[in-house]
């Protein structure tokens, strides 16, 4: 049995080391949020288990890999609608979101008001917009994403 004092500094160790993985994958959503991640594959990278993966990264950021990923992708799809650069459809494109139907429901969830209302809000400058996702994503035990769909937002 290892002294109490070595336990504790191993479990420390291999917290940090967790930590540091769970980095990586944070900062890998954040460079690649427009296209297909899947748990498993960033458990891969990360070395865990895709559901010690899961427990881990909700213990350190409070969201699941997929709540921050679709946090993400929300956030550009704000960024993208409030400069108007492009159309609803390419947004969506532009964003990675796998279909329409969960990208307005993901951006209403999140900024209060689905992506047209938030477009023409931007149009004319109205002020209380939301510029950040600050609520989490509805949880969701899904591990892989579903193809992307015909374009079109509202």
């Amino acid at each position: 049995m290892c002294h109490p004092a070595l336990r504790q500094a191993l479990i420390a160790a291999q917290r940090l080391v967790d930590l540091a993985h769970l980095r990586r994958v944070r900062d890998r959503i954040d460079r690649e949020f427009a296209r297909p991640l899947d748990v498993e594959a960033l458990a891969r990278d990360a070395g865990m288990p895709p559901r010690q993966l899961g427990r881990r990264f909700r213990e350190a950021y409070g969201q699941s890999p997929y709540e921050y990923l679709t946090a993400r992708r929300v956030e550009r799809a704000m960024e993208l609608l409030r400069h108007g650069y492009h159309s609803a459809a390419e947004v969506r494109l532009l964003v990675g979101s796998p279909s329409t139907a969960v990208l307005v429901t993901r951006f209403t969830e999140l900024a209060g008001m689905p992506p047209g209302l938030y477009r023409r809000r931007a149009a004319v400058g109205a002020a209380g917009l939301p510029w950040r996702v600050t609520t989490p994503v509805a949880s969701s035990s899904r591990n892989e994403e579903a193809p992307a769909s015909a374009p079109g937002l509202a």
